[in-house]
């Protein structure tokens, strides 16, 4: 059995196995790490040698550490990162370059679509009517959207919402609050089938699903880094977040939004939680807490979303696609009697 992790800022891990008799025998690590001393890494082989196979990565993990050789130095890889390997291996895991990778970057729709969209692609990556697919967001009027599980009256003022002509929706994956307005977003998704990120636990997919944006972004000159759980960072603030959802078909639906340039003002009136977060710091912290892109890249939105694709496609292979016709009448209809109807809205008041 064959596993790989490529840990989200350092370095590729392999791991060779076979199973006999529920037991990992014939363990093989290796990789572009750097290991001190030398002989670290025979103690790593043999510390795996003979655990069970159904033990997790966790577990591998502590067993690698207690073998380390006192004085052991390991820069790009971890006990954890070997313990994951270890298990994508036993889960026949699959790579990035193992999927036809598309593309879908149409005009702008309305915010219910796409939150219509985003599980209706799922669901057809799924089902394997469609490839594992990248898709980045346009949007066509202004929104917030909350988390699956946040409460609507605690999350959004209402009125302010009204007044600015903000539609509100509810997505189907948890986390926070985002505020949107056109052109001042990035936002993207992910449909991906769900032995990707087999192995791993909640999140580490988080920040591995998201390490091709991360390496976009150092590109741009922008030192960014993946902060527990799920906020995208770097040393002027935070630049975004990233939300997740596993569907029983077996795909994971992974979508970030990151902030381009964002009115703090605006976000503050109309999210509630915004404004207690910056209280007592008044508006200027606002913006300093969204960190647009702009600021930091200097670069038009839709020519940081042509770097972001080009990351990509030079990373994994990319390859132009749109929505089909079925695809979009199943989102239009989802829209229709879900992300529109107010008892999916306010389900948690």
């Amino acid at each position: 059995m064959h596993g790989e992790y490529k840990i989200p800022g350092g370095k590729l891990v392999v791991v060779d196995l076979d199973v006999v008799d529920d037991r990992l025998r014939d363990v093989r690590v290796s990789g572009d790490f750097f290991l001190e001393p030398d002989e670290a890494l025979e103690a790593i082989n043999a510390a795996i040698e003979g655990v069970p196979a159904a033990a997790e990565a966790h577990d591998i993990a502590a067993a690698v550490q207690a073998r380390l050789p006192e004085g052991t130095v390991m820069l790009g890889v971890s006990a954890e990162a070997i313990g994951v390997a270890v298990r994508r291996a036993l889960t026949s895991a699959s790579d990035w370059h193992d999927h036809d990778w598309r593309l879908i970057h149409e005009g702008p729709q309305d915010p219910a679509l796409h939150m219509a969209l985003d599980e209706v692609l799922a669901v057809e990556v799924g089902a394997g009517r469609r490839p594992p697919t990248l898709r980045i967001w346009e949007w066509a009027s202004p929104a917030v959207v909350i988390g699956s599980f946040q409460s609507l009256r605690n999350e959004v003022d209402a009125e302010a919402a009204e007044r600015y002509g903000v539609t509100v929706v509810r997505r189907i994956s948890g986390g926070g609050a985002m505020f949107i307005e056109p052109g001042n977003t990035i936002t993207y998704s992910l449909y991906v089938p769900d032995s990707l990120v087999a192995g791993m636990s909640f999140a580490e997919s988080y920040a591995f699903l998201d390490d091709w944006v991360l390496g976009a972004l150092g590109e741009l000159g922008v030192r960014a880094w993946y902060q527990p759980l799920n906020d995208i960072a770097s040393d002027q603030g935070k630049i975004g977040g990233a939300a997740q959802k596993r569907l029983a078909s077996g795909t994971v639906l992974h979508h970030a939004t990151m902030a381009y340039d964002i009115d703090a003002d605006k976000l503050t009136r109309v999210l509630r939680i915004g404004r207690e977060k910056i209280s007592d710091k008044g508006i200027a912290s606002a913006n300093k807490r969204v960190d647009p892109l702009r600021r930091q890249t200097g670069l038009p939105r839709e020519q940081i979303i042509e770097r972001f694709i080009a990351h990509f496609r030079g990373r994994y292979g990319l390859t132009d696609d749109r929505l089909t016709d079925d695809e979009l009448r199943a989102a239009e209809k989802l829209a229709a009697e879900k992300f529109t109807d107010p008892t999916w809205t306010a389900r948690i008041p």
